[in-house]
């Protein structure tokens, strides 16, 4: 666990204040769901709930077989971080945090594909080896909870296909989170 110098008291209402700084390096925003933890030692652990974390095997299965099906390489992620990779070393970008582009791509709620003079918009922020093209929000009951991205290594595009099995997968993800 990484110590960051930062104290803060509990009021007497029970509540403690998580600083700016740390709500934004872990985009922390309001009204997210957080759970809570707790260790033998004393410790209190909050962390970002991820309603898509529940899905984790089955996105894992869902990625793959699109991966395998297309032949390209496949990403499924929660609002956050990518939960399941095909088609590229996992190492790379299992768990890592989206880039600040792909999330803004799944607020907006729009299709994507990248055209061939179009912006590059990275998976990670962390990694400048992987770019989006063709990405589709995966929504539940009006939230945006993640999305279902094909991915290259530099420049590509995709073809109407594969935008729209990126398209039905998110349905069928958002679908599965409704019940």
């Amino acid at each position: 666990m990484k110590a960051t110098g930062i104290v803060r008291r509990i009021d007497d209402l029970g509540r403690v204040v998580i600083p700016k700084e740390i709500r934004r390096t872990l985009r922390i925003r309001d009204g997210d769901p957080l759970e809570i933890y707790t260790e033998k030692d004393g410790e209190v652990i909050f962390k970002k709930y991820s309603p898509m974390g529940e899905l984790g095997d089955f996105a894992v299965s869902m990625c793959e077989t699109l991966g395998r099906s297309t032949g390209m390489p496949v990403i499924i992620t929660d609002r956050d971080s990518v939960i399941a990779v095909s088609g590229a070393p996992r190492r790379e970008l299992f768990s890592k945090q989206i880039s600040a582009d792909l999330e803004g791509l799944m607020e907006a709620r729009k299709v994507y594909r990248r055209e061939p003079e179009g912006k590059s918009i990275a998976v990670t922020d962390q990694n400048d080896r992987y770019f989006v093209t063709a990405c589709a929000p995966i929504t539940a009951e009006g939230d945006v909870l993640g999305s279902v991205a094909f991915f290259t290594e530099g420049s590509g595009t995709v073809g109407d296909v594969e935008l729209k099995l990126a398209q039905t997968v998110a349905g069928f993800l958002g679908k599965q989170m409704e019940q």
